[in-house]
C-alpha cells in the first residue's frame, strides 16, 4: 500500500482526527474507510440509472428530463431550507 500526502487546513485535519478517534480509528484508517464508502460521480450516475430502471420496471415510473430537473430543484430547495443554506 502506498502512502500519499494531502495538504488540508489544520482545523480540518484536527476535526477528522477527532472523528476518527471517536470511532476507535486512526486518521489513516478513517480516511481509507471513508474513501471506500463514498461514490464517485460516475458511480452516482450509474446508481441513479439503475434506480430509474428499477422504478420503471416496478411501477412504470419514468420521469422526463424536465420532470427530473423539477424534482431535483424541489429537493435542493427543501434541503436548503432545513440546512439554512
Amino acid at each position: 500500500m502506498s502512502d500519499a500526502n494531502v495538504r488540508i487546513p489544520e482545523d480540518a485535519k484536527d476535526r477528522l482526527a477527532a472523528i476518527a478517534a471517536a470511532e476507535g480509528l486512526s486518521l489513516r484508517a478513517y480516511l481509507a474507510r471513508l474513501a471506500e464508502t463514498l461514490l464517485t460521480p460516475a458511480e452516482r450516475v450509474e446508481r441513479a440509472e439503475k434506480a430509474r430502471a428499477a422504478l420503471k420496471a416496478w411501477n412504470g415510473y419514468a420521469p422526463t428530463a424536465v420532470e427530473q430537473q423539477d424534482l431535483d430543484s424541489e429537493l435542493d430547495r427543501r434541503l436548503a431550507r432545513v440546512t439554512g443554506r
